[in-house]
């Protein structure tokens, strides 16, 4: 068992309402929830694993699977939808090979499918990491995940 889980649930064992904490320190332990560790979780704080899994699954901010360096949220509120999220949604397909809620191969991108992210007026949007990439279109948004990839064989 990693020894920062083993920290962790020592020192948030006896504390209440310990659950959603531990679940968010463990995740950023791993980037995610691997079943080992909610076994661990379980087990120190005394609750079944069905019902530890009821409440992680309960929250959209937790994962059960691991993600890639970079998350590509691509907006569909109503304005990125009228102005061509479906399209940045088969862009991403087409370059990456992954649908919504997926993880390229290699762990360099995940793609999600966001509600809204705020930035209507540069409709279609999609945040990539913490950076918001507006007014995008396939062409543009192709380009952006090509440097990077070449960025990362390159080493930087």
């Amino acid at each position: 068992m990693d020894k920062r889980l083993l920290i962790l649930l020592k020192d948030w064992k006896d504390k209440k309402g310990n659950i959603i904490p531990l679940l968010q320190k463990t995740q950023e332990i791993f980037g995610y929830l691997p079943e080992e560790a909610m076994k661990e979780i379980a087990k120190t704080t005394g609750i079944s694993p069905a019902e530890l899994f009821g409440v992680a699954t309960f929250y959209a901010q937790f994962r059960f699977s691991p993600q890639g360096k970079h998350t590509l949220k691509v907006c569909h509120g109503t304005a990125c939808h009228v102005n061509g999220a479906d399209a940045i949604d088969v862009t991403i397909k087409s370059e990456l090979g992954i649908e919504p809620g997926e993880t390229t191969e290699d762990k360099l991108f995940t793609m999600e499918k966001v509600s809204c992210l705020g930035c209507c007026s540069l409709a279609p949007v999609v945040m990539m990491d913490d950076e918001i990439l507006g007014r995008l279109n396939s062409l543009k948004l192709s380009k952006t995940i090509r440097k990077i990839q070449e960025n990362e064989d390159s080493g930087n």
